[in-house]
């Protein structure tokens, strides 16, 4: 990181996936909501959905065409049981996948949860000049996809490249 550049705060909106999570025991909302607004982000909102893709699909739909919203950040409903379909619900939306976002975050995650790591469809990708993050649903899972992945490559100061230099250009022809 480099300080010959000024902060530009995003609007950033985040989803809880879950059939069983309310605003009141959302650890891994609340805690990305935190780590986005300590970093001098915006949340633009902030919704929790049951396990439903096409529910899913709606609420990302909804904040891509927002332009207030930068990027999105989903967790839970990454993981490989007959419930988990974040991926399926993104992956229609998206214009372009960023392969290197789950790629980074397995490799990560090996290192604290070895082999389980997998288990994780983490992705992210981008839409109508949008970036979308999905993580598992652990709240350890989303420190460390925003502290080691997210946070950096959404702080304009981070060198030699970042993801919010290249928001002018994401929808070009």
């Amino acid at each position: 990181m480099t300080t010959e550049r000024n902060f530009i705060p995003l609007g950033i909106a985040i989803l809880t996936v879950s059939d069983t999570r309310t605003e009141e025991n959302d650890t891994s909302g609340a805690k990305l909501q935190a780590m986005l607004e300590a970093d001098g982000h915006h949340l633009t909102d902030k919704v929790i959905v049951p396990d439903d893709r096409y529910l899913i699909r709606a609420i990302i739909s909804r904040w891509i065409a927002d332009d207030a919203v930068s990027a999105i950040i989903t967790t839970g409903g990454t993981g490989l049981t007959g419930r988990d379909g974040t991926p399926e619900a993104v992956l229609p939306l998206l214009d372009k996948i960023i392969d290197g976002f789950g790629e980074m975050f397995r490799m990560l995650s090996y290192e604290k949860i070895k082999t389980s790591t997998i288990q994780s469809r983490a992705m992210a990708g981008v839409a109508n000049a949008t970036f979308i993050f999905c993580l598992p649903g652990s709240t350890g899972a989303c420190k460390d996809g925003w502290n080691m992945l997210i946070s950096t490559q959404l702080d304009y100061r981070t060198r030699p490249c970042n993801l919010v230099e290249l928001i002018p250009r994401l929808n070009e022809k």
